[in-house]
């Protein structure tokens, strides 16, 4: 199983048939394994990287720092449980240091995102403060380093 799994971060998008190829295992013995690391909660699923400068990711994405008021027998998490299940949220992390959750999220429009964190997100009860960072400009994304941007000559239209 152990293989399947290196093979997956490895290999990026191998069909399990390749992966069978590879690893020289009859592509039932792939897909057994496969199974199994969905049944341990170890792959939760996958899915492509899209470049977030392309036309097919158009979204407005943004990094909020959350501090919380920690609840009494659930501390954080039963708040951060609660704030990862809004559908814009595309992640969601405990931190250490000067605010206590990074939230990431998403929307089609910079207002639709603004809206999410001053109506929804900061008017939950043990939310103490936010601070919105929008993402200007992304240079790797997931491991993978964006194309046509490090070193590209050409400057970035800017409209008048």
């Amino acid at each position: 199983m152990e293989k399947v799994l290196q093979l997956l971060v490895e290999g990026e998008s191998l069909n399990t048939k390749q992966m069978a190829q590879v690893l020289n295992y009859s592509e039932e013995e792939v897909e057994g394994h496969l199974d199994e690391l969905k049944k341990k909660n170890i792959l939760l699923g996958w899915r492509p990287v899209f470049n977030p400068s392309s036309e097919i990711d158009e979204i407005v994405r943004a990094v909020i720092e959350v501090k919380l008021k920690p609840e009494r027998g659930g501390g954080f998490d039963k708040l951060a449980e609660r704030i990862s299940r809004f559908d814009e949220v595309e992640s969601c992390y405990l931190m250490s240091g000067g605010y206590d959750l990074q939230v990431v999220v998403k929307g089609k429009q910079l207002r639709a995102v603004a809206a999410f964190v001053s109506e929804r997100l900061a008017t939950i009860d043990g939310v103490l403060s936010t601070s919105t960072h929008f993402l200007l400009r992304a240079y790797k994304e997931q491991g993978f380093l964006l194309p046509g941007l490090v070193g590209d000559s050409e400057k970035p239209k800017v409209s008048p």
